[in-house]
């Protein structure tokens, strides 16, 4: 019998966690407020952290924990404290990076699962099982291995040891996101979860003896993005994945929005079940990756040579449709909705449910808080109430085509 692999969505702070539970994930990965690799004021103390698994559970989701930085010798001491508090939150696992973390999670959460995070840069069955040994559940194997070496891999571990392997997102110009261009250029340390991404910057090269004289890389008069990486997305191609033996499939964003985590969460969820029933995943969801800020996309490296080459033309994303609100509610014949960016009534709408499929909105008629007629949405957060013949569930995304 095949495996059923799980979708594994980011959750950089609660309302992100909520749009990847209600709209379809099987799991999260979530940071504490330290030894995760994204730095960020968004993310979950424990009081936080256990309101969250609470949530994730009753949705039916598990919670993994990042602790994949490298600790200092001081963050080293305080952390048989943070983990022993975090297991009682009731997360499922933590993603590891350090071996010395990996001993005092089995020392101070024995019955925790342990994920070795794709940090370690586990590209070959010898260190998939060497980690097993050492008490290891899941690898998450780094994004340079191909989809034939990761059925060789699956091949000669132990069946009990999952895999887990990026399918959507960034992707980072070092391997296994070993960088230091940040720390050098900014002070921000991208190996402790403070990347600034200079590898996205315009370089041009200048000679020694020409101080001030820039000359550019390439022959493009825009100059060059040497390092600027193209996004992954593997949302076409789940059944290769599937038949190579993956047991999560992971999607990259962790500092992105809701609105992106919804979405991408949807459409996995729903391109497995096509992939799982042998067929096509159809256009529809697969346009729904063109939904989201995204750069041009590629398939990384799993299909040996790969075609994750860099993107040269700018850094910069694409972005087709807006989030502009969410449902929260009807009555009386009317869509109770929060406006989160500006729209009229003459945008190209759409709705997306949880766990549903995307509705063309068309609605000619829009009232503000104060029940009055208007056909602009402008004021941020605030209510609005447009007429329609049918509800849609307390917290559909509404979108509109971005101008």
């Amino acid at each position: 019998m095949t495996e059923i692999p799980e979708i594994l969505s980011p959750a950089g702070d609660r309302e992100c966690l909520e749009a990847a539970v209600d709209f379809g994930c099987d799991a999260v990965y979530i940071g504490g407020t330290s030894f995760g690799m994204r730095a960020a004021p968004k993310n979950f103390d424990m009081e936080q952290l256990a309101d969250a698994v609470k949530y994730a559970h009753n949705g039916g989701a598990k919670v993994y924990l990042t602790c994949n930085t490298v600790p200092t010798v001081d963050e080293a001491d305080a952390f048989p404290k943070f983990i022993a508090e975090a297991y009682e939150t009731g997360i499922d696992a933590a993603i590891i990076a350090d071996i010395g973390v990996m001993a005092m999670t089995r020392k101070y959460a024995p019955k925790l699962d342990i994920h070795m995070s794709t940090q370690v840069g586990i590209m070959n069955h010898a260190t998939a099982n060497e980690l097993y040994r050492l008490g290891a559940k899941r690898v998450v194997l780094a994004r340079e291995t191909s989809l034939s070496d990761i059925a060789k891999i699956r091949k000669n571990i132990p069946d009990d040891l999952e895999i887990e392997v990026f399918v959507h997102g960034a992707m980072c110009v070092s391997f296994s996101g070993r960088c230091l261009l940040s720390k050098y250029l900014t002070g921000r340390d991208a190996n402790r979860g403070e990347c600034a991404q200079p590898c996205r910057w315009k370089y041009y090269l200048t000679e020694e003896q020409r101080p001030g004289e820039l000359f550019e890389i390439t022959e493009d008069n825009r100059g060059t993005y040497v390092f600027n990486a193209k996004d992954l997305c593997m949302i076409e191609h789940l059944d290769d994945l599937i038949e190579a033996g993956v047991s999560s499939l992971k999607i990259e964003g962790r500092a992105k929005s809701a609105y992106y985590t919804a979405v991408m969460s949807n459409a996995y969820k729903k391109a497995l079940g096509y992939a799982l029933n042998g067929e096509k995943v159809p256009e529809n969801i697969v346009g729904e990756a063109f939904r989201v800020s995204h750069r041009p996309y590629c398939t990384g490296f799993f299909y040996d040579h790969g075609d994750a080459e860099q993107y040269y033309p700018n850094s910069g994303y694409y972005r087709e449709y807006d989030f502009v609100g969410i449902v929260d509610g009807y009555a009386d014949g009317m869509l109770e909705i929060t406006q989160r960016n500006y729209f009229t009534l003459d945008s190209r709408l759409e709705i997306l449910p949880p766990k549903g499929e995307p509705v063309v909105f068309e609605p000619t008629e829009m009232f503000n808080s104060e029940r009055e007629p208007t056909r602009i949405a402008n004021k941020a957060v605030e209510r609005y109430y447009i007429p329609y013949h049918t509800s849609f569930p307390p917290k559909s995304i509404i979108r509109a085509e971005h101008r």
